[in-house]
């Protein structure tokens, strides 16, 4: 079977396209892959500084303000001591007391039953 020109002429060109395309694909590919591969770990690896620079922050500040606060601060004496529970105790109970003292029950003649 004899082609015609044009036939061809059409069948070399999109040959040497598709060779052109797969050559460029294929070299295109793994640079492009590599290169946003490179970048994605870079980017994880930048959020994980900043994670550890906060984290490291947080936690030096804490011993800090702790070491600061001593262990003969009067407030943290008081805290430790159990005196200001049963002080609580006491005053609600004391309350409790007087509002039962305030309290009293007044009876109406009138509005009791008669059994009759």
């Amino acid at each position: 079977l004899a082609l015609s020109n044009t036939t061809a002429l059409d069948l070399l060109l999109s040959k040497l396209l598709q060779e052109c395309l797969e050559r460029s694909n294929s070299s295109a590919a793994p640079q492009e892959s590599a290169a946003s591969g490179s970048l994605a770990i870079i980017y994880v690896l930048l959020m994980l500084g900043l994670f550890g620079f906060f984290s490291v922050a947080v936690m030096v500040t804490n011993l800090r303000a702790r070491r600061l606060e001593g262990p003969r601060d009067p407030y943290n004496t008081y805290i430790a001591t159990d005196v200001w529970h049963r002080k609580d105790r006491e005053y609600i109970q004391a309350k409790l007391l007087e509002s039962y003292k305030l309290c009293c029950v007044l009876e109406n003649q009138l509005a009791v039953e008669q059994p009759s």
